[in-house]
């Protein structure tokens, strides 16, 4: 249900240096991008090569761009990457209408995937995240590539325990409470309790990630708009599960055309590994990667690893366009467009008279969530 600023677990990833008071990895730079009403900190690796297709990385809730860097580094012959700090998070500023839905932060992504001229793109996202993700997918294909989540925050009707006090930071003057509670720990305490809540093995964290984790945190801990930015964030996630009909992020998963690739740690506190299966179902034609070591943040811990099955997404897709091209050419060359075939394997077609109405229904709920995401009303 969340994720936080956290310690790099392999030394190609560790903090080497910092720009304007910000670490970044080696490799790694950093730029703002103004929009009407905010500004976001971009993390990005320059593309080793022209022609790369572009990827843009989601943090979740506390977390930051500096969460996607072990990753970034993995991948940076196959994508152009790009990571946001959310508005309020890592380098960002909070936004000007202190808006911190789902909802609000999808429409973030969106203006600035529109701004940027990106998409589409291979998105990816870890829990806040990955349900911002899953809007962005659901409302606006033309922005998305294919899709990554690592243990998304979905809808759960029985909350693991350990996620509980994340829940109700959204009950209002709990976030007060909480830091007269905590007030005397230390900002070492704090992370070593944030690490081993995300990490499915807190000694793959190496002494300098550490080291560099507890600097952010009492960094974070003394913005102004700390409390403000976790309790805002964590009630968008609890409206959001609330939310049913088409804004329901289940059903907006059955919506999502982009081919999508599902990571769970079987040691994940914060979102119930039980979803994994539940997930796989809802995204068609989805793939479902199962870690059983892993904690919360499997792009953290195990990034060759998720980089590896990304790769394998990436290959397959690309293969399944080119025959998907080839055989449009063949069907025109033959005087008649040819019939599409299945879209993955957890698709069956409609048959012919069932299929247009159908889409047709999918398009005019897309249509209508692009309003609201617009709108704000989403």
């Amino acid at each position: 249900m969340s994720s936080t600023e956290l310690p790099g677990v392999k030394a190609a990833a560790e903090l080497t240096s910092q720009v304007g008071g910000a670490r970044v990895a080696e490799g790694e730079r950093l730029r703002t991008a103004p929009l009407s009403g905010l500004e976001l900190n971009v993390r990005f690796r320059p593309p080793v090569r022209e022609g790369l297709p572009p990827a843009l990385f989601v943090h979740g809730l506390g977390g930051s761009s500096q969460n996607w860097s072990a990753l970034m580094e993995q991948l940076a012959g196959d994508v152009d990457c790009e990571a946001v700090d959310l508005p309020g998070f890592g380098w960002s500023p909070p936004p000007a209408d202190r808006d911190y839905s789902v909802t609000g932060l999808a429409r973030v992504v969106i203006r600035y995937l529109d701004a940027a001229g990106r998409g589409p793109v291979h998105l990816f996202g870890n829990s806040l995240g990955g349900a911002v993700s899953t809007r962005v997918a659901a409302v606006r294909p033309d922005l998305v590539r294919t899709l990554t989540l690592v243990s998304p925050a979905l809808p759960e009707l029985r909350v693991q325990r350990s996620a509980v006090p994340t829940a109700l930071l959204a009950l209002p003057g709990i976030a007060t409470l909480f830091g007269r509670l905590t007030r005397g720990m230390s900002a070492e305490q704090r992370t070593r309790g944030v690490t081993a809540l995300c990490y499915g093995d807190p000694s793959r964290v190496t002494s300098e990630g550490f080291e560099a984790a507890v600097e952010e945190m009492e960094r974070r801990m003394a913005l102004p708009y700390f409390w403000d930015a976790m309790t805002r964030s964590s009630r968008g996630i609890v409206d959001a599960y609330t939310l049913g009909g088409q804004h329901g992020l289940w059903r907006q998963a059955q919506r999502v055309l982009a081919p999508t690739l599902l990571i769970y740690g079987g040691r994940d506190q914060l979102v119930s590994f039980r979803k994994a299966h539940k997930a796989a179902a809802a995204f068609r034609g989805s793939r479902l990667l199962s870690l059983p070591e892993a904690g919360h943040v499997a792009m953290m811990e195990y990034p060759e690893v998720v980089a590896t099955a990304f790769r394998e997404l990436l290959r397959d897709t690309e293969r399944a366009r080119q025959t998907a091209a080839g055989k449009q050419t063949a069907g025109l060359t033959a005087g008649r467009p040819e019939e599409p075939g299945p879209r993955g394997p957890n698709e069956q077609r409609e048959p012919n008279e069932q299929r247009e109405p159908n889409e047709q229904r999918v398009q005019n709920e897309q249509n209508e969530d692009t309003a609201d995401i617009e709108d704000g009303r989403g």
